[in-house]
């Protein structure tokens, strides 16, 4: 699943999803006002309007919008609060939690750990993960493991 979060291939997930919950096409075609055709073409696009992502997500009941977020916690973390070379902007956009990470995610920043692809300081430092937090999840996933 790691693999998802760095290369959204949005239409892909859409289909593996689909054939796991047995979709029929007709039905698919009922609830997005679409042809098979349609269908066909967006099981191919990498990346799809977020409208017809919405209608996906309710129909599969799962949250793609998800793996953007995941993507983006793990490959464009935001900057370090309190960096003095850059003032925060106001905004009236929603503000959210800084990072939700997802069992996904801990898993997939333990497994690299685990089979030697970095080092506990390199998760630290690449994906911004507070050191404390890196910890927490050793010491509590590494339990499970065993």
């Amino acid at each position: 699943m790691s693999n998802h979060f760095k290369n959204i291939h949005l239409g892909s997930l859409i289909k593996e999803r689909t054939e796991e919950l047995q979709i029929q096409t007709s039905r698919i075609c009922n609830f997005l006002h679409c042809t098979e055709k349609d269908i066909k073409e967006m099981f191919l696009s990498k990346s799809l309007d977020s409208e017809i992502i919405l209608r996906w997500s309710k129909l599969l009941e799962y949250d793609f919008f998800r793996l953007y977020s995941q993507h983006l916690i793990l490959y464009a973390p935001q900057a370090a609060a309190g960096k003095a070379d850059s003032p925060a902007k106001a905004t009236i956009l929603p503000q959210f939690r800084k990072n939700i990470y997802s069992k996904e995610v801990i898993d997939y920043v333990l497994e690299i750990i685990a089979s030697g692809a970095k080092t506990k300081t390199q998760v630290i430092e690449e994906y911004n993960i507070p050191k404390t937090t890196l910890y927490k999840w050793l010491s509590k996933y590494s339990k499970n493991q065993a």
